[in-house]
Order: C-alpha cells, then structure tokens, then sequence
C-alpha cells in the first residue's frame, strides 16, 4: 500500500470513521485535476484533492450531505464556470461512494507503482526539512543518519539509523533520487560517490559549494571513478538562484529541484520504453 490517499482510507476504515470516497469520473476542458482524482471528505477531516477552490466546496458540502442522510446522489456534474465562481471553463463529473471495504481495496489495487524514493543521507537541520518538505509530495522520503539520537521526532516519516550509509546506496530501487549532506565531508564523498556509479539513479546531490565540488571531483579521480560521474552531480543543491543559507529555505529549493529531476528521469524512462 503504496498511496497516501489509501493508507488513510485504511486507516479511517480500521478506525470507524465515516467518510466518503468523491472522485473525479470525468474532465472535459480546461479543470484542476484529471479523471481518476479522488480525495475522502469526513465530517470534520479530508484528504487528497481533487483541485481544491469552489469546485472542491461543491464536492464536500455534498459528501457531508450523504454522511448525514441528507442525500443519496452519487453523481454531480459541475461547469467550471461564473457560476460558482470559477473561470476554469470546463467541466467535472464527480462520482460520490461511501467509503467501505470494497472501495479501499479498490483505492490499495489502484495505487500502482511505489513512489519513488528520495534517500536522504543525514539528519541535521537541512536533512529534517528536507524529509519534511517532500512528506507532503507524492514521493517516499528516507532519513538516513549513523547517529541515532539525531532520527528523533520525525513522525512518520521513514528513518534507518545504520553503521554504514553507503551501504544503503547498492540496496535503494532504481529511479531513486539521492540526497547528501551528513555531518562529514569523508562521509558525503563516500556516498555521493557510490551514488554515481549508479547508472539509473534519478538524481544525485550533496550539500556544498564550488569548493567542496572541486575537492570532491578529485577525490573521485583519486578513487579511480570514471572522469564523467562529476558531470551527473548537483553540487551547491538547490540552484544558486537564491542566496538564502537557512535550513528550510535550502530545503524547499532543494525538494523542488528533486521533484522536477524524478519527472524528468520518469518521462525519459517512459519515452525510452516506447520507442
């Protein structure tokens, strides 16, 4: 069970909270979310979207009606237009079901492929804000630290408190996108460098400057790696575009820089395939 939006459903199922399953059946024009968008309204909680705005107000008000007996349509057909306030110009079709177990075993059965994973070596406050950031992404993030105090507190994001990181780097699925930023810089070469090697990871970085990507290219050629994995690396991360040293701003630069390198290397693969 791979979708965030199931493992809820699961969740409110085991805990007998009565909810609803509101998905989009169909998109013509110009809409916020395509066929297949689905997000749970409860009475006073919802998760997932399906494009948020008037047109998401409709579908709750609407499903809290159904919890309350006030109403047993299954289907509203929506205009994106003036008259609800939105100037989208399409149109939705929205489906509404009470959630049950049959719809989440539908919801586990549709979550197809695992996300990708995001490995994140080291536990500071950069790496905490970055785990964070991209909780709230369709991506699976892993906090990874030798120093098992520093995993404290992190809800329920993923944490590995292991000896050896580098080793994690040869177990990871591929298309995985692999962050660096421990608390030594022996430490970062070293995964960074087994990162590369990699031919299938989506994307490789580590915390630095110009400097420290200097330093790092010749211990590369010092270790015998091949001359062109320093062309594959993302060293400052997060552009250089804004200048901000704080944790959470590198973090929020750096989470988007990730999602867009995991579309990216997701399109290729898909357009490789097809050919």
């Amino acid at each position: 069970m791979h979708d965030p939006l199931s493992k809820t459903a699961r969740a409110w199922l085991e805990q007998e909270i009565p909810a609803v399953l509101v998905s989009v059946a169909q998109a013509r024009g110009s809409v916020p979310r395509d066929a297949g968008a689905s997000m749970l309204v409860a009475a006073d909680a919802i998760a997932g979207t399906i494009g948020g705005g008037q047109l998401e107000w409709i579908a709750m008000e609407h499903a809290r009606a159904m919890l309350d007996g006030k109403t047993a349509e299954p289907r509203l057909d929506i205009p994106l237009g003036p008259e609800i306030g939105q100037c989208c110009g399409g149109h939705v079709s929205l489906d509404f079901a009470v959630l049950d177990a049959g719809r989440v075993d539908a919801l586990e059965r549709g979550a197809g492929e695992p996300p990708p994973r995001v490995l994140i070596f080291g536990a500071g406050h950069t790496g905490k804000a970055l785990a964070r950031a991209l909780a709230l992404a369709p991506v699976e993030p892993v906090l990874i630290d030798t120093r098992d105090e520093a995993l404290a507190g992190l809800g329920e994001i993923e944490t590995r408190h292991v000896a050896l990181p580098e080793a994690e780097v040869a177990g990871a699925p591929p298309a995985t996108a692999f962050v660096v930023m421990t608390h030594e810089h022996s430490l970062d070469f070293l995964i960074t460098g087994a990162a590369l090697a990699r031919s299938d990871a989506a994307y490789v970085g580590m915390i630095g400057s110009a400097t420290k990507r200097a330093v790092f290219a010749s211990w590369l050629r010092d270790s015998d790696y091949a001359d062109d994995l320093i062309d594959r690396l993302v060293c400052p991360i997060g552009g250089t575009a804004v200048r901000d040293k704080r944790p959470e701003i590198i973090a929020a630069l750096t989470a988007a820089e990730v999602l867009t390198a995991l579309h990216r290397h997701a399109t290729q693969s898909t357009a490789s395939e097809a050919i």
